[in-house]
């Protein structure tokens, strides 16, 4: 019996005639509206007998494997007696650039969709059009071919033949890794103590289609608890792909370590880690462009191969496995890591590959997403990086830089930049001298405006020039795309204030409250499960995470002994008026404390300068103590420095003073005597601000506590992350020193772990 594959017209395509899709050249109209327009106004010139958006399906063998092929073709037109295939393309360059040979690609996808029609309808003879619609005159190329169904029907098996390769691949990889998941067992000896519950509930949640958030605290071991239970899901057809998605580097690492001890246990899965492009750039010195670039240029020529190889030999593909393989085949290592992404079992990635409209993985079918689970890490992070992916911003100032610059070479983007920086104008003339002015609508003609410019730049930027001037029109173009997006998703979540400064005008549609975003964003995969230590209090995180009533909630509590912790609390105030008076007694303690218990510790403070603050004043009263302070802005090689500095058997202890929620602050794994004591100066709120006073706004308007969601919450929960790298296993113990006289008043009190209120004042 032959194996099935399932497959769109436009990947099955896109795979073989990779050298001729829209990276190589030819580029759709950006704008989210301008090619769906493109295409209906095309669509509204066809005749009362053609058909748009035709829904076609075909199935093909090819030795032993038979392809079941879909898809939509643009439109279906009648002439006559013939029977034509319209394939519409839209762009914003130079229609004249365009030659009926220059994109094959788009010949292959209407040539497919044309064989597939005449199969179903036995039509001995096919006419294919291609339709080019230039945004926005509204200009219009057509080329048209015609091909006898024998020609269409030898065409479409030499698709399926070079396709051959890339699905026996898989189709092999695929009956290995469900063997090697119906052996696997647990890699550890036994279960520890909520690592069961955890794991049965993320595995009835994949079952049921349903979304989990998990609170379940550090040390248990949640990294494997998550992703064992997901790749015996996927062992018994429940799912296909695993995606792990996390907001730090070394979390992904832990990730990478759990998939790796699978893998001795016997574990067969194709699992990707994706690295920033910045960060994994061959040419990150002279900045990334495709131009003159040799791991870009030529890239589809390439690729396959590429993907090939690397899934032939390699299993955890990780980011030193990416770069070798880019480096061998000559592929941008961003983009490779990318392609072969799509072909994964598992995928290890930054949360903005799912929820970022901006960045999220856009060729994934939406059948595989249904076939999907997201294993969302240290899910409490999402709520902030979720207001940052679902706002946008612009300044009045890169709109006249470009108007000044293009004025004489491109009078269209001239125009276009003009027109915004005028609109921009009118932002500042009616806010009458204010300072910052706020508002529940989008201003009036921007997104009209910016849809115009975005167009005139594009053209621009397909020339190919290079410079200052046009750094600055890709850097404000990609501003745009991002503004035109987010407005899209505008509602009654969002905000629009414009702050002035000078001659500046600052603009930002500001998402308040993410939960809607974040729901429609995960609802197409089948399962999601958002899991934290610190995920508390559950409500909050539920509300803000997009949770729906029959969504499962679990709470673990802690397996260590209140014996492993000895609490305390200093009830001394750390607001900024009190800082410099009892900055002193704060230093005492410390001093005290490090004399009384010479282990390693760690100081967490809630901002630099004060952190610096008390450093400085610590030195001075221990000039022999060692001390390692967090340094701002730290490359990958620092960070690691920092943390390999605290180990166990050093002849001296060793203090470091570090941020509030910042790098050191979660998911750093001190395990035993590289880390013995911990000190939290502060609750963590978040500095007034004028954003976080817009938020405290809203939820109030809405009913919730307002003040308690902006400043509360997520303050409280820097505490509970900074306090949780004390004791990560069974043999662990330590001391947790919480400085604050606000952690014993109850709003602060009841937002402490059960383990941690067993403490003494001090």
């Amino acid at each position: 019996m032959p194996h099935t594959i399932q497959i769109s017209v436009r990947p099955l395509v896109e795979y073989v005639f990779r050298s001729g899709s829209i990276t190589s050249g030819f580029r759709t109209a950006t704008s989210l509206t301008e090619g769906t327009r493109a295409h209906q106004q095309v669509q509204r010139d066809y005749g009362e007998n053609d058909q748009k958006e035709v829904q076609l399906e075909a199935e093909i063998p090819y030795e032993d494997l038979l392809f079941v092929v879909e898809g939509r073709c643009d439109g279906l037109i009648q002439e006559d007696e013939r029977i034509m295939i319209d394939e519409i393309k839209s762009t914003s360059g130079d229609l004249g650039e365009i030659t009926e040979h220059t994109y094959p690609v788009h010949w292959a996808q209407a040539k497919v969709y044309a064989y597939m029609y005449a199969k179903l309808h036995e039509i001995p003879t096919m006419a294919v059009r291609l339709t080019y619609f230039q945004v926005p005159s509204g200009e219009r190329k057509q080329f048209v071919q015609e091909w006898s169904f024998a020609q269409l029907e030898s065409f479409v098996l030499e698709v399926v033949a070079a396709y051959a390769p890339y699905a026996n691949l898989l189709r092999e990889h695929g009956e290995r890794r469900d063997r090697s998941i119906r052996e696997l067992k647990f890699p550890f000896p036994a279960y520890r103590e909520g690592q069961r519950k955890l794991a049965g509930a993320v595995y009835k949640s994949i079952g049921e289609g349903r979304r989990l958030f998990a609170k379940a605290p550090t040390g248990i071991g949640k990294t494997i608890s998550t992703l064992f239970p997901s790749v015996k899901a996927i062992g018994e057809g429940l799912l296909s792909r695993i995606f792990y998605l996390t907001a730090k580097t070394i979390t992904r690492t832990t990730a990478e370590e759990a998939m790796a001890r699978m893998e001795r246990q016997g574990l067969c899965m194709h699992t990707v880690t994706l690295t920033a492009k910045d960060k994994i750039c061959f040419s990150e010195a002279e900045g990334c462009s495709q131009m003159g670039c040799a791991f870009s240029e030529g890239y589809y020529d390439r690729i396959n191969d590429a993907i090939l190889d690397l899934l032939s030999n390699e299993t955890l593909i990780t980011r030193p496995v990416v770069e070798e393989y880019a480096r061998k085949h000559t592929v941008c290592p961003f983009e490779f890591s990318l392609d072969a992404a799509y072909a994964a079992d598992a995928v290890i990635c930054d949360y903005n590959y799912v929820f970022d409209p901006r960045v999220s993985f856009k060729r994934m079918p939406e059948d595989v997403k249904k076939r999907s689970v997201l294993l969302i890490d240290e899910a409490h992070n999402l709520v902030d990086r979720a207001r940052g992916m679902f706002s946008a911003e612009l300044n009045k100032s890169a709109f006249l830089e470009l108007q000044r610059a293009y004025k004489e070479s491109n009078p269209g983007l001239y125009n276009t930049a003009k027109r915004v920086n005028n609109r921009f104008k009118v932002l500042r003339k009616v806010s009458e001298e204010e300072e910052r002015i706020v508002g529940s609508q989008q201003p009036e003609m921007m997104v009209e405006l910016l849809e115009d410019f975005s167009l005139q730049a594009e053209a621009e930027l397909m020339t190919g020039k290079s410079g200052e001037e046009a750094d600055a029109l890709l850097e404000c173009y990609f501003a745009v795309q991002g503004y035109l997006r987010i407005s899209k998703l505008y509602d009654d979540r969002f905000v629009t204030y414009a702050e002035m400064s000078g001659s500046e005008v600052f603009l930002k549609l500001f998402c308040l409250d993410p939960s809607y975003l974040l729901q429609q964003a995960g609802k197409n995969y089948r399962s999601s499960v958002f899991f934290s230590a610190t995920l508390m209090p559950l409500g909050y995180y539920r509300d803000m995470l997009g949770a729906e009533e029959e969504d499962y909630s679990l709470s673990i509590p802690s397996p260590f002994s209140s014996e492993q912790l000895d609490v305390r609390i200093m009830p001394l105030s750390t607001r900024f008026k009190d800082r410099e008076r009892n900055s002193e007694a704060i230093v005492r303690m410390l001093s005290a404390l490090v004399q009384e218990k010479p282990v390693n510790t760690l100081i967490f403070l809630p901002s630099y300068p004060y952190m610096q603050d008390i450093h400085e004043a610590f030195a001075r009263m221990n000039p022999e103590a060692r001390t390692l302070l967090q340094g701002h802005g730290m490359s990958e090689e620092e960070r690691e420095a920092f943390l390999n500095a605290f180990q166990a058997d050093a002849e001296d202890p060793l203090i470091g003073f570090a941020v509030m929620g910042g790098i050191f602050s979660e998911g750093i794994d001190l395990k035993g005597e590289r880390l013995s004591s911990v000190v939290v100066i502060g609750v963590g709120l978040p500095q007034l601000s004028f954003e976080n006073d817009i938020i405290k706004d809203y939820f109030d308007r809405t009913g919730k506590r307002g003040y308690d969601y902006a400043y509360v919450y997520p303050g409280m929960n820097k505490v509970l992350q900074a306090g949780g790298r004390l004791i990560r296993s069974e043999q662990d113990s330590g001391t947790l020193t919480l400085v604050d006289d606000r952690f014993l008043n109850r709003q602060y009190g009841m937002l402490l772990p059960e383990e941690w209120r067993h403490y003494r004042r001090i």
